[in-house]
C-alpha cells in the first residue's frame, strides 16, 4: 500500500504579503541568487515535509525520487520592458534589434528564476534526492501524471520515497496575461503564489522505521479525452468530497494542499478528488485520512 507521510502547503495570495524565505535549507548560501520565487516555495514545501515525515537529506540519496509539476513560465513587466525598449524600431518589434542587443537588456540571471525545471534541480540539490526524477507542466491534470510514476517507483521497489511537488508563480503579468486570454477567463485576483509538496512511501517501509502515515492511497486513475478544436478548451472542473475546496486558482498543487489540509485534521475520513482539467485530462483519486 502507498501511504503519505507528510503533506505541506505554502499559498500566497497577496503581493504584499512578505517573500518566503528558503535560506535555511540551502546548503550553499550563495545559491539563492539563481533562485525565483517558485524555486524558494518548492525548496520550503520539500523541507517542510521532510521534517514532518522524520526524514533528513542524509537518509534520500538514490533511494529517493523526485516528481514534480511546474506551474506556468512567470515574468515581471518590470523585467520585459528594457528588453522590448531596446528591440522596438519606431512602434514596431524588430528582430535585427533583439537579436543584436535587445534580449542583452535582461537581467543575466532571469532564465534561471523562471525554467521550469528549476524548481526540481533546487530541491533535489538541497536534500540530496539523486533517484529517479520526473518534471513536467504546468496544471493539475500532470499533477496525476507524476502521481502515477512515483507510485509506479514506490510499487516496483526502484525507491523508497518519492517527493511529488506541485508548484507555480501566477501573481506576475506573464501568467496573468495567459489566464486573461483564455476562453474561460481566471481573474487574477484568484491567482494564487503556491508550493506544496506530498512524501509518498510505502506502507510496510513507514512501519519498519516506527512513523504513522498521515494519508492512504485508494484509488488513482486518469485518462486524456483530446478537446475538440471547434469548440475549444472548456473551463477547468475540479470536485473535492471529504475537504473543502481550496480558495483561489493554485494550478498544480490544488490536490496537493486538499491533502494537507486533511492530512493536519487527524479526523479519520475519505477524501475524494475528480478533475477534468483545460487540457481534458479527467482523474481520479481517493484518500483515506489517518488517525
Amino acid at each position: 500500500m502507498i501511504v503519505a507521510t507528510a503533506a505541506q502547503c505554502l499559498v500566497r495570495r497577496d503581493d504584499s504579503a512578505p517573500a518566503a524565505d528558503p535560506t535555511p535549507y540551502l546548503r550553499h548560501k550563495k545559491t539563492r541568487k539563481f533562485m525565483g520565487l517558485q524555486d524558494d516555495l518548492a525548496v520550503i514545501a520539500a523541507g517542510l515535509s521532510l521534517s514532518e515525515a522524520g526524514l533528513s537529506r542524509e537518509s534520500l540519496g538514490d533511494r529517493a525520487g523526485l516528481y514534480a509539476v511546474v506551474g506556468y513560465i512567470p515574468f515581471n513587466q518590470s523585467d520585459i520592458a528594457p528588453v522590448l525598449a531596446a528591440s522596438l524600431e519606431g512602434e514596431r518589434f524588430s528582430m535585427q534589434r533583439f537579436s543584436n542587443g535587445g534580449f542583452q537588456q535582461a537581467h543575466p540571471l532571469l532564465t534561471y528564476r523562471c525554467l521550469p525545471n528549476m524548481p526540481a534541480y533546487h530541491v533535489s540539490a538541497n536534500f540530496d534526492v539523486r533517484g529517479p526524477y520526473f518534471v513536467t507542466y504546468p496544471g493539475p491534470g500532470q499533477l496525476y501524471s507524476a502521481l502515477e510514476e512515483a507510485t509506479l517507483a514506490l510499487e516496483e521497489g526502484s525507491i523508497d520515497v518519492a517527493l511529488v511537488l506541485g508548484v507555480a508563480h501566477q501573481r506576475n503579468f506573464l501568467v496573468e496575461h495567459h489566464f486573461s486570454r483564455l476562453e474561460a477567463p481566471t481573474a487574477r485576483e484568484e491567482l494564487c503564489d503556491v508550493g506544496a509538496c506530498l512524501l509518498l512511501e510505502r506502507d510496510d517501509s513507514v512501519r519498519a522505521r516506527g512513523h504513522a502515515a498521515r494519508l492512504s492511497l485508494v484509488e488513482l486513475e486518469h485518462a486524456y479525452r483530446p478537446h475538440s478544436a471547434v469548440t475549444g478548451q472548456t473551463a477547468e472542473e475540479q470536485r473535492f468530497v471529504g475537504v473543502s475546496a481550496p480558495l483561489g486558482a493554485l494550478g498544480p498543487a490544488a490536490l496537493l494542499c486538499a491533502l494537507s489540509r486533511a492530512a493536519g485534521s487527524r479526523e479519520p475520513r475519505e477524501v475524494l478528488h475528480e478533475l477534468r482539467s483545460r487540457d481534458q485530462i479527467i482523474a481520479r483519486s481517493r484518500w483515506q485520512v489517518q488517525a
